[in-house]
C-alpha cells in the first residue's frame, strides 16, 4: 500500500502502540532538508498518534508526496518464520498495549519454535531444558525463556499474588520472542543463503 505525506498518515498499524488503523495527525508545516552539499533534497512530516501520542516522521523524495520512508518502522514479523510462530508473535506485536495477552503469545511463539524443532515432548519447561541441555540454546536463553514462561503462566492462571504486567514487560517478553526467532530460524537461514551463493559464486567462477 503506497502512503502519502498529507494531513494524516495512513498506516495498517502505529509503530509505538501497535493500534489498528492508527490517527496519525500531522504536527508541523512540511519540512524542507537536503545535505551540506545541496544534494538529496527531501521533504519530511512528522504525525502524532492520537491514541498513545508517539511520534511517527515520514520522509519523501522532494518533488514527490509518496512517503519512501518511516521512522520508527512499524514492527513486522520475518516472513521465513514457521506459520504459528509468525502469527503467536504478530500477534503478540500488535497486542503489546494489552501486556498480559501480549506475554501470553510470546510463550506461544516460543512454544511453537521449540515444537518446530522436533521439542515436542512434556511441557514447555522441559522443553526449554531439553533443548539447552542439547546446546539449541544457550543457557542464558533457557533463563530468559523461562522468565518469559513463568509470567505467562501468572496470567494464564490467574495467580492472585501476581501484579499484572506492565507493557515495558511486554516489550520485553517480545524482544526475547524476536531474538529466539532469529537465533533459530532467520539466521541459519541466512547463513545457508551465504554458502549457497558462495558456492555457485565459486561454480561460475571456474567455468
Amino acid at each position: 500500500m503506497n502512503v502519502f505525506l498529507e494531513e494524516t498518515l495512513k498506516l495498517q498499524r502505529c509503530p509505538h502502540c501497535s493500534v489498528d488503523n492508527p490517527n496519525l495527525i500531522i504536527v508541523n508545516d512540511k519540512i524542507q532538508t537536503q545535505a551540506d552539499n545541496g544534494y538529496n533534497p527531501r521533504n519530511w512530516g512528522v504525525y502524532k498518534c492520537a491514541r498513545c501520542g508517539g511520534i511517527v516522521t515520514a520522509e519523501t523524495n522532494y518533488n514527490s508526496k509518496e512517503v519512501v520512508n518511516i521512522y520508527p518502522k512499524p514492527k513486522t514479523v520475518n516472513e521465513i518464520l514457521p506459520t504459528k510462530v509468525k502469527a503467536f508473535l504478530q500477534q503478540a506485536i500488535d497486542s503489546v498495549y494489552a501486556p498480559a495477552g501480549s506475554i501470553m503469545l510470546c510463550a506461544s511463539a516460543v512454544d511453537a519454535m521449540f515444537k518446530e524443532k522436533g521439542y515436542t515432548e512434556g511441557s514447555l519447561f522441559s522443553r526449554i531444558d531439553k533443548a539447552s541441555n542439547d546446546h539449541l540454546i544457550t543457557s542464558e536463553m533457557a533463563k530468559w525463556a523461562h522468565q518469559v514462561r513463568l509470567e505467562a503462566n501468572d496470567q494464564r492462571h490467574s495467580d492472585i499474588d501476581a501484579e499484572l504486567p506492565t507493557i515495558e514487560e511486554a516489550k520485553q517478553a517480545i524482544e526475547f520472542t524476536e531474538t529466539l526467532s532469529e537465533f533459530l530460524f532467520v539466521l541459519p537461514s541466512k547463513v545457508t543463503r551465504g554458502i549457497k551463493a558462495t558456492a555457485t559464486s565459486k561454480s561460475t567462477d571456474a567455468s
